[in-house]
């Protein structure tokens, strides 16, 4: 018996939402990461990008559980001596709620040139209201 190999040309592509008001943000983020990967799909093939595209409404009203909201910290550096910068994710969700999904999806991605292109196909809101209605995506119902 061959293994299978996904083709380009043979990949279908679908478009989803998943409404993530009420809903923890790493379970979230972890469907999030399935989907744009492909792996709810039997073609899923490790090296090639075989997900959907993906939009998630309701960022803002994510939850956390526990003191993540007050303790949870965004880090990075500016490459210069002594310059980490912390953010915490109270602010973040004050001011940018797309970004604190966006970014728990794509820790969930492959880090090469792959994971950057599967991470192109996910588009994030903080209400309810989207602008890919041509494409007419599905609603999928994440069991938390």
């Amino acid at each position: 018996m061959k293994t299978f190999m996904a083709k380009e040309k043979e990949i279908e592509r679908k478009w989803y939402i998943i409404d993530a008001e009420g809903k923890p943000l790493g379970r979230v983020a972890s469907e999030a990461a399935k989907i744009l990967r492909g792996k709810n799909k039997p073609i899923f093939t490790p090296h090639t990008d075989t997900g959907d595209y993906l939009i998630i409404l309701n960022a803002a009203k994510v939850v956390l559980t526990g003191n993540k909201l007050e303790d949870k910290m965004y880090r990075h550096h500016t490459n210069y001596p002594g310059g980490l910068k912390e953010v915490p994710y109270k602010v973040i969700m004050d001011k940018f709620p797309e970004r604190a999904m966006e970014k728990a999806v794509k820790g969930m991605l492959p880090k090469n040139s792959l994971g950057r292109d599967m991470f192109r196909k996910l588009k994030v809101y903080k209400g309810p209201e989207h602008d890919q209605q041509a494409q007419k995506p599905e609603l999928i119902e994440i069991d938390i």
